[in-house]
């Protein structure tokens, strides 16, 4: 669907024009023609849509009926779409519960890849908070397991070794939200016994270009990336800015498709986790992921674009 967003309109304002424009937004990707981007976890050749969902405060509505519909429908949408990946952490309040609740009562646990994290210290400590978060998810096997901010990170690791060796978790992974731990991250993705590194990566905060990424490529280690939007921010500077008509030419309807296919023109990123509790956003978001990607070229562009302004 071709739009053209006016130097006015925000995210919101373009989302909600109308029950007819929605719902055409949410037929799911097979229906509509529009291919979702997969991209392959390196250890494996297993695929995954390259837009996943975040649940970092967004999940964090247990015991409120309103916002647990919103987030019902949003998983309910995005799922719709032909997207899977999504992404927790017990440091996230209610998120896990939640995640856990709403996929068991739309009966899409089988289609999803949930990822949550470890986020304490100690061997036992770790052992009881995974296997705490494998139950508030409903889950027997967890497809992914990563140390939260690098938290006691060797000790975890080498229980997420046994762990998959005897096929509990699939994957095992390290993340981190900042650019001043990407030396670390890098570290860890050098052992080349990890299968996944999460890390903020953005128009706004590109420095895991500079060595991070390159590694992650380089052993083969699956990357995610959080902060897509550096948590607002970006929007923020573009309000009440136009999307350029030259994006047009990769499917950019939108800010956050703007965005979002920058990151997926860097061909070491394998998803995108924007957090949203809004099932117009979780459209807009996927969106993204059809059409193709940015070349280096138009890469340098759109960067060079939003920095000017």
């Amino acid at each position: 669907m071709a739009v053209v967003i006016g130097p006015d309109a925000t995210r919101r304002a373009f989302l909600t024009t109308g029950a007819v424009a929605l719902g055409a937004m949410l037929m799911p990707a097979e229906s509509s023609g529009d291919a979702v981007l997969d991209r392959r976890i390196p250890k494996t050749g297993e695929s995954v849509p390259a837009i996943g969902l975040g649940t970092w405060h967004v999940f964090d509505v247990a015991g409120d009926p309103a916002e647990m519909t919103q987030a019902r429908d949003t998983l309910k949408a995005f799922v719709g779409l032909g997207a899977r990946v999504v992404d927790s952490s017990p440091m996230y309040g209610s998120s896990e519960s939640v995640a856990g609740q709403l996929a068991s009562e739309l009966g899409v646990r089988a289609k999803l890849f949930i990822a949550t994290k470890v986020w304490t210290s100690g061997r036992q400590a770790g052992v009881r908070q995974m296997e705490n978060s494998m139950r508030k998810l409903r889950v027997q096997r967890l497809d992914l397991m990563q140390v939260h901010n690098l938290v006691d990170a060797d000790t975890h690791l080498a229980t997420l070794s046994d762990w998959k060796a005897s096929g509990r978790v699939r994957y095992a992974g390290v993340t981190h939200y900042h650019a001043g731990a990407h030396a670390d991250l890098e570290r860890f993705v050098k052992r080349g016994n990890i299968d996944f590194v999460q890390v903020n990566y953005s128009l706004a905060e590109p420095e895991a270009e500079r060595r991070l990424l390159r590694a992650a490529a380089d052993s083969g280690t699956a990357v995610i990336v959080n902060r897509p939007f550096a948590e607002g921010a970006m929007f923020r500077r573009v309000k009440g800015k136009p999307v350029p008509e030259w994006a047009r030419e990769i499917g950019c309807a939108s800010w956050a498709q703007f965005f979002l296919k920058w990151i997926l023109g860097q061909p070491a990123v394998t998803c995108v986790i924007p957090a949203t509790r809004d099932p117009a956003h979780v459209v807009d978001n996927v969106k993204a992921a059809t059409g193709p990607p940015p070349d280096e070229a138009m890469r340098k562009r759109m960067s060079g674009y939003f920095h000017s302004l």
